[in-house]
């Protein structure tokens, strides 16, 4: 069983900038979702086991960067320029089956966070 331990979430204004954290009990291919109110769940960002590979979701590239400390078994998602389209819940998750290349479908995933609300207000 994979812990996932997020944080970082919070209100912010528009324009504002806020840095999410995921610290797991291990390493693995990590990425991030969002859920915002009346939609489904979307792709943010991904970042390969290594931290060599990223992706992003066309609505965040530019604005938003994941990284991670493998030191620290921890992955995250730094977000600036935060828009109200922004606002949702912020899922990390981790994909323990494979170590290689990006992971940008839900389905490859099979540990959760608990998931952290960002507001950004206009």
């Amino acid at each position: 069983q994979v812990q996932l331990v997020e944080s970082g979430g919070g209100l912010v204004q528009a324009g504002g900038s806020l840095r999410l954290s995921c610290a797991a009990s291990g390493r693995y291919s990590s990425g991030w979702f969002r859920r915002s109110p009346g939609l489904e769940r979307e792709f943010v960002a991904a970042v390969s086991w290594s931290g060599g590979e990223t992706a992003y979701a066309d609505s965040v590239k530019g604005r938003f960067t994941i990284s991670r400390d493998n030191n620290k078994n921890t992955v995250y998602l730094q977000m600036n320029s935060l828009q109200s389209e922004d606002t949702a819940v912020y899922y990390c998750a981790v994909a323990t089956s494979s170590r290689r290349g990006l992971k940008m479908f839900s389905t490859e995933y099979d540990f959760w966070g608990q998931g952290t609300q960002v507001t950004v207000s206009s």
